[in-house]
């Protein structure tokens, strides 16, 4: 298979998935959504492989959410009538998948580095969700699994003020499992895959399930609440908006959209 978006490689029984848009801060488009679904399922199926370890290219970002330029076209609109599922992908795979976040995890970033079993982020990374800073909307599981991870509070903190959070910031509230110097994030996940590679794989195929077993149930609630919610005004206006201010590097102004509510 050869991707556009994405690098994959397997060595010593590791899938290595790398997203590969380093100018775009490794921010994707629908076509890196398919190319980075396609290549878990393919990890997952692959008997040789007992571990995923996803990450972005470079220093700079491990991933900045969906790409704003794509996001202007109708790209997300066109998400919400192919439902986003990519989380669903990293849950239900079989095999531990661990996030190597070399910078910035922001927005859909951030929530893809939350699924994934384990992650391992450098002391430089950054977390954050962007949505209602730029008008992209998420809804279902996406958003409330987060509350498993965080807490409540801390969930609707992180979602609805669109904070950053440094690297160690995001380990004392759980949301990342370790911070390592640059230099040796790499020593570290192989460490991490050394130690999941000399454990039984299918008692960690059947923990993997209990886990996801007991947020399933979510997941049939998908992007209801964007489709009902999200109105063809709030795409053609309110979300225009804010990726127009956001390509534009200006505060956005959504003062109209909330009077006429």
């Amino acid at each position: 298979m050869t991707y556009q978006d994405i690098l994959y490689e397997t060595r010593d029984h590791v899938a290595r998935i790398t997203i590969n848009r380093p100018k775009q801060y490794n921010a994707f488009t629908g076509q890196t959504l398919r190319e980075l679904t396609l290549a878990v399922e393919t990890a997952g199926a692959d008997d040789e492989i007992g571990v995923i370890v996803l990450t972005g290219t470079g220093d700079k970002a491990f991933c900045a959410g969906g790409d704003v330029n794509w996001e202007k076209e109708g790209g997300l609109r066109r998400l919400v009538l192919e439902p986003y599922v990519f989380h669903v992908t990293l849950s239900r795979c079989p095999k531990p998948i661990i996030a190597r976040v070399n910078g910035y995890a922001i927005g859909a970033g951030n929530h893809i580095a939350y699924f994934c079993d384990f992650t391992i982020a450098a002391e430089h990374a950054i977390f954050g969700q962007n949505g209602p800073r730029v008008g992209s909307p998420a809804g279902g599981a996406v958003v409330s699994y987060l509350t498993r991870v965080v807490g409540a509070k801390r969930a609707r903190e992180i979602w609805m003020l669109c904070r950053r959070y440094t690297a160690q910031q995001a380990l004392e509230m759980g949301l990342v499992n370790a911070v390592i110097p640059y230099e040796k994030l790499d020593e570290e996940v192989d460490r991490w895959c050394q130690e999941l590679l000399a454990l039984s794989p299918t008692c960690l195929k059947i923990l993997k399930a209990s886990f996801v077993e007991e947020f399933s149930y979510l997941f049939g609630h998908g992007d209801q609440f964007r489709r009902y919610l999200a109105t063809r005004e709030f795409w053609e206006e309110e979300q225009q908006e804010g990726a127009r201010a956001f390509l534009e590097k200006r505060p956005p102004d959504f003062s109209r959209f909330r009077r006429r509510r």
